[in-house]
């Protein structure tokens, strides 16, 4: 005997059957501006000039570049070698 179990929505705890839950976007809708109201550009420039930095520097997808494959990379030790052989030559002046 196999039975078929289907998921189902728990009942609503107040009882209402029609739809009842408002969202707050429905309920209370912003006011918005009408063209008259909008105030005239300070530059004087009449076309659409300004560019938001998401279009105009777009972020590279993940793997679209070498930068952040996750790999290590024995070049970003060559600072701190250099900084390692300059101090042991120091020292080594020093005591010598």
């Amino acid at each position: 005997m196999s039975e078929r179990h289907e998921a189902r929505l728990p009942e609503d705890p107040t009882g209402i059957e029609e739809p009842h839950d408002v969202l707050a976007a429905e309920e209370f809708a912003m006011p918005t501006r009408s063209p008259g109201d909008i105030p005239p550009d300070p530059t004087g420039i009449q076309e659409p000039h300004d560019v938001l930095a998401a279009e105009e520097f777009a972020m590279p997808a993940p793997g679209a570049s070498g930068i952040g494959t996750g790999g290590f990379d024995p070049r970003t030790l060559v600072p701190a070698l250099a900084v390692i052989v300059v101090l042991a030559l120091v020292l080594r002046r020093l005591r010598g």
